[in-house]
């Protein structure tokens, strides 16, 4: 199958868009896109946006927000990495992996990524985690798997709300706590309206 190729611009594009969303944590405007390439007119940003969206780098959702779908480097990088689904905000009641929650797909190295897993990534928020070397905004590989063992950093779902916690379970109860400078965040106790939905097997501090 023959490569997509990008032009100097749509590659430009891709890199804004791709770091608006995995470090800004948002979907940039056709307006956002059209300021930072410079362009005096809106109609440039979309049509630009037009053409990422049919070479496939690009999809845009149900309600308009911009989804990754390939990398720059993927084609080259392939057979080393997988394409791993990064989870936006989840609202309540939506499945952690919906379709609508998804941001995009992100290359990730097989030697973190494992094959026979199956990967998310999400971004953290918060200094809850911090002592344990998850700051705000790092992005969190996580394998999903619906038990923990004493110690591990799990991404839980309590009352459709996603954190991210060390689990213990003493005494017949889970307890979720915290690691950080921050002694405002206490320890969580658990026991009904709760689900393990992954461990966390990597902190990725940058992603450029």
């Amino acid at each position: 199958m023959e490569k997509q190729r990008l032009t100097e611009n749509e590659a430009e594009a891709l890199r804004l868009i791709r770091n608006t969303i995995v470090h800004g944590g948002y979907s940039p405007s056709v307006r956002d896109v059209a300021s930072a390439m410079k362009y005096r007119s809106p109609r440039s940003a979309l049509i630009l946006l037009n053409e990422l969206i049919k070479k496939g780098f690009l999809k845009r959702k149900e309600d308009g927000k911009l989804q990754l779908r390939k990398d720059l480097t993927e084609q080259e990088d392939h057979a080393r990495t997988v394409d791993v689904p990064l989870v936006g905000v989840v609202p309540c009641g939506t499945p952690l992996l919906a379709e609508e929650n998804i941001e995009g797909y992100i290359p990730i190295s097989r030697s973190l990524a494992r094959p026979g897993g199956k990967y998310f990534l999400l971004r953290a928020k918060g200094d809850s985690m911090d002592q344990a070397g998850i700051e705000d905004g790092n992005l969190l590989l996580v394998r999903q798997q619906p038990s923990a063992e004493d110690g591990e950093k799990v991404v839980a779902l309590i009352d459709d709300e996603a954190t991210v916690k060390e689990f213990h379970q003493e005494k017949g109860v889970v307890v979720l706590k915290p690691k950080s400078k921050n002694k405002s965040h206490k320890p969580i106790v658990v026991s009904q309206n709760f689900m393990i939905k992954g461990i966390v097997v990597a902190t990725i501090q940058k992603f450029d």
